[in-house]
C-alpha cells in the first residue's frame, strides 16, 4: 500500500499504527533490552528451526522492524541507534566484539570483527534513513576508500594467495561486502558524490564469480568470509532456486543502486519473477508448495515478514519484493 501501489501515506494518522500491530514485530520488539542490545550480541541469528527470535542479535533484530514498517522514531529503533553509531568507531576495541569475542586477545580477528560489525551497522543505519548524519557519512567514506584503493591495487587484481592446499585473501584484503552493498544502495546523495567509486564496485560485481570459497587470513586462522562479494553471484537461474529470498534482496540492492537495468543478466532473472505470477498478481513457485527459504545471513531480517497464517500468504513476501524491484525500476502498478 505504501511501497508499490502507493494508495496510503505510511505517516497518515489513519495508518501509520497499522505496522505497530503486526504481532510478531511486537513480539520482537518486547525482547529488546534496556541498553539497546538484543541478546548482547550484533550479527546472531535465531537457529534454522526456531519458531521465535530466540539469541536474535541486534543488527537482524533492527532490520527486521525496520522491513516491518517501524519508524526509526519508534522506542526501540531509537534506543538501538546508539550502539549502532558506536559500532561505528574506526577502532580495535575487543570490548565490541561482543559474541565473536574470544578470551585470548588475538589482534587478527578483533580487527576483523570490529571492521564486520562496522559495515553492517553503516548498512542498518543508511537503511534507517540516516544518511545526511556526518557519523554514518564519515564511515561510509573510509569504507568506500578502502574497498576502492583495494579494487585498484596489484591485491585486488590477484586476490588469491596459496596457503597450503588452500586458495585464500590476504589479511589486508577488503573487497567489497553485502554489508558496503546494502549502505551505498541507501545512500543516493554519497552515491552520486562518489560516482567513479560506486562504478568500480559496480565492474567488481559483474565479474564472473571465482569457484573457490571466500575464506580471508587471519594471522595463522583461515576464516570465511561469506558477506564479502567476489563477482556476479547471481549468474543464472540455479542460483535464484537455490535461495529465492537472498535472490529478491539481491535484485532490490541492484535496482537500488541502479545497477539492475544496466545488467542484462540480473535483468532476465528479475522478468522470469514477474512472468511467475498468476492472473491475480501472486508469484507461485515452479515446484512444490512450500515457502521459500534463505540460508544467508543478511537475506533473514526481509523473508518472511508475513506470519503465514493462510495458504496464499506463503507467497506475499515475494509478491510483495517483485513489485517493489519494478517500482525501484519505475514501472507503472497495475493494481488488481
Amino acid at each position: 500500500m505504501t511501497e508499490v501501489a502507493r494508495t496510503a501515506d505510511p505517516a497518515s494518522p489513519d495508518f501509520d499504527w497499522l505496522p505497530y500491530s503486526h504481532r510478531p514485530a511486537i513480539k520482537l520488539a518486547v525482547t529488546q533490552s534496556r541498553d539497546g542490545m538484543w541478546n548482547q550480541s550484533v550479527l546472531s541469528l535465531p537457529g534454522r528451526h526456531a519458531t521465535d527470535f530466540a539469541n536474535i542479535g541486534t543488527i537482524p533484530a533492527v532490520r527486521r522492524l525496520s522491513e516491518y514498517g517501524w519508524s526509526p522514531d519508534s522506542p526501540p529503533l531509537v534506543l538501538a541507534r546508539r550502539i549502532l553509531f558506536r559500532l561505528l568507531a574506526e577502532d580495535n576495541d575487543p570490548a565490541f566484539t561482543f559474541e565473536l569475542g574470544t578470551k585470548a586477545r588475538d589482534d587478527d580477528i578483533v580487527r576483523r570483527t570490529r571492521g564486520l560489525f562496522r559495515e553492517a551497522a553503516a548498512a542498518t543505519l543508511a537503511q534507517m534513513g540516516y544518511e545526511n548524519d556526518p557519523r554514518l557519512r564519515g564511515a561510509a567514506r573510509r569504507i568506500l576508500e578502502r574497498t576502492v584503493s583495494y579494487l585498484n591495487s596489484p591485491l585486488g587484481e590477484k586476490p588469491w594467495m596459496r596457503v597450503g592446499n588452500t586458495h585464500v585473501l590476504a589479511s589486508e584484503s577488503a573487497p567489497p561486502s553485502i554489508y558496503t552493498l546494502t549502505m551505498l544502495a541507501h545512500m543516493p546523495i554519497f552515491r552520486h558524490e562518489h560516482f567513479s567509486g560506486v562504478e568500480r564496485i559496480y565492474d567488481w560485481i559483474t565479474q564472473a564469480l571465482p569457484r573457490q570459497e571466500t575464506i580471508q587470513l587471519f594471522g595463522k586462522k583461515m576464516v570465511p568470509q561469506p558477506h564479502l562479494i567476489m563477482g556476479d553471484v547471481l549468474p543464472h537461474r540455479n542460483a535464484v532456486e537455490a535461495d529465492v529470498p537472498f535472490a529478491l534482496v539481491w535484485l532490490e540492492t541492484m535496482a537500488r543502486l541502479n545497477f539492475l537495468r544496466r545488467n542484462e543478466g540480473w535483468m532476465k532473472l528479475y522478468e522470469r519473477f514477474a512472468d511467475d505470477r498468476d492472473r491475480s498478481g501472486v508469484w507461485h513457485p515452479h515446484k512444490g508448495m512450500e515457502r521459500p527459504t534463505t540460508t544467508h545471513q543478511w537475506a533473514w531480517s526481509t523473508f518472511p515478514l508475513d506470519d503465514g497464517v493462510t495458504p496464499e500468504s506463503k507467497w506475499a513476501d515475494v509478491t510483495f519484493r517483485i513489485g517493489l524491484i519494478g517500482k525501484l525500476l519505475g514501472r507503472e502498478i497495475e493494481l488488481i
